[in-house]
């Protein structure tokens, strides 16, 4: 009977010990990674690089991607609020995920803004993404360096056309403006002449939509370069190209390089994302410079934060600057962390592409 009572005792201590790591398991918390598309190769790379961070970090994680489609998109968080997420990282299509986002916060979903600030929506209290509008003043500054604006004059004034980001993406505004603060003294001077469209903020809407590139698409900007090349520009030799992103600079060198008077020189191209295609392209002289956004340091810094939110305490991000007065959704100001951009040009992309490790040195011929 000693004996008996001796076994019962063991397989009930061992029960409750399988049952109580199973409970620990099942109560592992879930966070839900919703990108917007996958045509910009960057989203793909936040998409890997967010759900290594979280499952290292010791939570469930899915990511989703939204193909450019906001009601796609919605269904997909709809769906992680359905699986239970406690928490959502969302880089936003475009301002209809607001009605996702309240959802979230009716069920209790804690919502971090990834690099897109969603606007006109009060049901969220975070942002993290990188100093965009110093990645503007970055593109504005390679262009009045390489043009060596400072010492041109009116009778021998440079030629710039502008192009810009999606309408349906704040950060294309902020990217804008940036480039702008660096561009628009010049412009004022009549040393630099814009064809075409020629906003000299995002404020002027009207124009600022006549140069806006919907959804970042790489076809509709090399179909307005062409326009601009059989039209606006037909009788100038642009000197530079205010390209928002790497997707559509190269866009617009493919169309430039379509016209006779640039296949042996093009103009400054800027771009942004240190897409591989675009360093090839820096090495080989036809993109002036991009922007560099190491997506690891963001995806790591945007689980740290949601983290700290799960956890109940104060988030710390290394490397990350806490703005909590810049950002206003139109319905409120959000808590934002900001990391820092790293301009990219032919002097050094090798150190900080390649020595980075986010490159490999055979990727590039």
């Amino acid at each position: 009977m000693k004996k008996f009572m001796v076994v019962l005792m063991v397989l009930l201590i061992v029960s409750t010990s399988i049952f109580a790591q199973g409970a620990q398991e099942s109560a592992k918390k879930f966070i839900g990674l919703a990108m917007p598309e996958t045509h910009v190769e960057r989203w793909q790379m936040d998409g890997a690089s967010l759900k290594e961070a979280a499952i290292a970090a010791g939570y469930d994680a899915e990511t989703t991607f939204g193909d450019a489609d906001q009601t796609k998109q919605n269904a997909q968080i709809s769906d992680f609020i359905t699986k239970g997420a406690d928490l959502l990282i969302i880089g936003s299509v475009n301002e209809g995920v607001v009605t996702a986002v309240a959802d979230a916060r009716r069920d209790g979903v804690e919502v971090i803004a990834y690099d897109r600030l969603i606007t006109g929506s009060d049901q969220y209290d975070y942002y993290i993404t990188f100093d965009n509008f110093k990645v503007g003043q970055f593109q504005g500054s390679a262009i009045v360096e390489n043009l060596k604006l400072a010492t041109a004059t009116k009778a021998a004034p440079k030629y710039i056309t502008l192009f810009a980001g999606s309408p349906t993406d704040n950060n294309a505004f902020v990217f804008f403006d940036g480039a702008m603060s660096e561009l628009k003294p010049f412009v004022d001077k009549g040393v630099l002449k814009i064809v075409g469209p020629a906003p000299l903020a995002s404020s002027d809407t009207t124009n600022f939509t006549r140069i806006a590139t919907e959804n970042w698409r790489a076809d509709l900007a090399k179909q307005r370069m062409e326009n601009l090349l059989n039209g606006d520009a037909k009788n100038y030799k642009l000197d530079a190209v205010l390209a928002p992103n790497d997707t559509l600079a190269r866009a617009i060198i493919e169309a430039l390089l379509t016209d006779a008077k640039y296949r042996t020189a093009l103009p400054v191209v800027t771009g942004q994302d240190g897409e591989l295609a675009s360093i090839q392209f820096i090495k080989d002289g036809k993109q002036a410079m991009t922007v560099f956004k190491d997506t690891r340091d963001l995806a790591k810094a945007a689980v740290k934060l949601a983290d700290a939110i799960l956890k109940g305490e104060t988030p710390d991000i290394p490397g990350a600057r806490l703005d909590t007065t810049s950002y206003d959704t139109g319905k409120k100001v959000v808590k934002s962390y900001l990391l820092e951009p790293v301009k990219v040009t032919k002097d050094n992309y090798m150190k900080v592409m390649i020595d980075s490790g986010y490159y490999k040195a055979d990727q590039i011929r």
